[in-house]
């Protein structure tokens, strides 16, 4: 696994520190043994773990953004995507994991001590309620989201943590066109504006993926993000 990491990640013009191979084997195989026992993931191959997970992950380092020193949430980090892979290849990152499942941020919490990491909060919270929260609100720099739900959904639940200047990156795939412009609405109502996207190749997995690249411009009006069930009822 460490040997298809580290030509990965040369393959996408990257040089992260000299543990980081390592790091993300370990990640590796801690995740494969807990998904014996608890559901982290579909993907069970640890080429494709590899692939799918962590050169994914690592990809939004190759958009352009500067990442190193910045503040970063993962909004719905389920196993750890794409928030842990990017602490461990750019360790000046301060990075939030926020799940609403208390096992799997159990989890997480282990694999950070494992790995020795520091600066990086696994936090068991919903994120529609957590974003009200001072210290949150309007606060980060990056805000990240790997999760299924629709743009519109997302862009509710993840703009409102960044801070003016900030963007939230929204991990989608290379079809995603409609449902950027079904968010539009949503995104300007939230203090947000739409940048051009950021397409990109996996290494070896003969796939492409799609960044959705929002700017936040303006705090996120008091009242969002609302409750779940009127977000899923009432999309923006």
């Amino acid at each position: 696994m460490k040997e298809r990491i580290e030509a990965g990640l040369t393959a996408l013009g990257l040089t992260p520190p000299s543990q980081a191979p390592s790091q993300l084997a370990e990640y590796g195989k801690l995740l494969l043994e807990q998904n014996q026992v608890m559901n982290l993931t579909a993907i069970t191959d640890p080429d494709q773990v590899v692939d799918l997970h962590f050169l994914d992950s690592a990809a939004l380092l190759t958009m352009g953004e500067e990442f190193q020193g910045k503040t970063l949430i993962d909004v719905g980090t389920g196993a750890g995507f794409p928030g842990l892979p990017l602490k461990i290849l750019e360790p000046s990152l301060s990075v939030t994991l926020l799940d609403s499942l208390g096992k799997r941020v159990t989890w997480l919490e282990h694999v950070c001590q494992t790995l020795a990491l520091e600066d990086i909060t696994c936090l068991h919270a919903r994120g529609e309620e957590q974003a009200h929260q001072s210290g949150f609100r309007d606060s980060f720099d990056f805000a990240v989201s790997r999760a299924v739900a629709s743009l519109e959904i997302l862009c509710e639940l993840c703009l409102p943590y960044v801070k003016v200047g900030g963007k939230f990156l929204a991990m989608k795939s290379v079809d995603s066109a409609a449902e950027v412009d079904r968010a539009a609405h949503g995104i300007a109502k939230l203090g947000g504006r739409l940048l051009p996207r950021f397409d990109y190749a996996i290494p070896g997995a003969g796939v492409a993926h799609r960044v959705v690249v929002v700017e936040k411009v303006s705090p996120t009006p008091q009242g969002y993000p609302r409750r779940w069930a009127r977000i899923q009822k009432a999309p923006l």
